[in-house]
This record gives structure tokens, sequence and C-alpha cells, in this order.
């Protein structure tokens, strides 16, 4: 599933460094408004990959816990950007392995030929 022909963690990833870019080269964007931006970001990037799987979970939780780490960071959680990273990752992580075993191609497999007897 794509968004404007893109994955959709790929779409929250960039808008998350767009922010921080912007607020490292000076627009002055208070931690607080990039949080709350971030959330925003991730919590829209959820809404539409659910509204357009139906039954895809994966990248909703993904999103929902990025904007639920991002407000917390907003309203006083301090934790450094590598303490997020990891949290982000281990969550990733854990729907990735879960999801895993959940998914099937789309396309069977190819028969294997097997040699006839002679």
């Amino acid at each position: 599933m794509k968004i404007f022909g893109r994955e959709p963690a790929a779409l929250t990833a960039f808008a998350a460094v767009a922010i921080k870019l912007l607020a490292a080269f000076g627009v002055g964007l208070s931690s607080d408004q990039q949080a709350v931006l971030n959330a925003v970001a991730a919590a829209a990037v959820g809404l539409v990959v659910a509204v357009m799987a139906h039954d895809a979970l994966a990248a909703p939780l993904y999103g929902l816990t990025q904007a639920a780490l991002a407000l917390a960071v907003g309203f006083g959680l301090h934790w450094s950007a590598d303490q997020q990273a990891l949290v982000l990752s281990a969550v990733q992580i854990g729907i990735a392995m879960f999801v895993r075993t959940q998914v099937t191609a789309k396309v069977p497999a190819p028969a294997i030929s097997r040699p006839t007897a002679v």
C-alpha cells in the first residue's frame, strides 16, 4: 500500500526528519511545536493507512506509538533522541516479528518439477 507512491513509514520518517531539520536550521520551532507536528504527521499517515487497508494494523499501531511518544516528549518526557529511536525501533521490530508470521505471498510459489522415474 502506498500513499503518493511512497510507503507510509517512509512518509512519516520524512516528515519527522523535515521537522527536525527546520528546527535545527533556524525556523525556531520549540520542542512542544515539534512534538505536535510529529504527532499530527504520524497520526495522519496512520489514519490514511488504516482507512486504505481496512484490516492491516501494523502501520497504524506504529503511527500511534510514534504520535504518543512525540506527545509525551512535548508534555515533558525527558528522553534523548537516541532513547526515543530505541523505543520506536523496538516497537517496529515487535510488529515485524508478528506480521512476518501472518503474511502470505500474493502469488503462489512456482511448482517444483520432480524427475520422472525411468
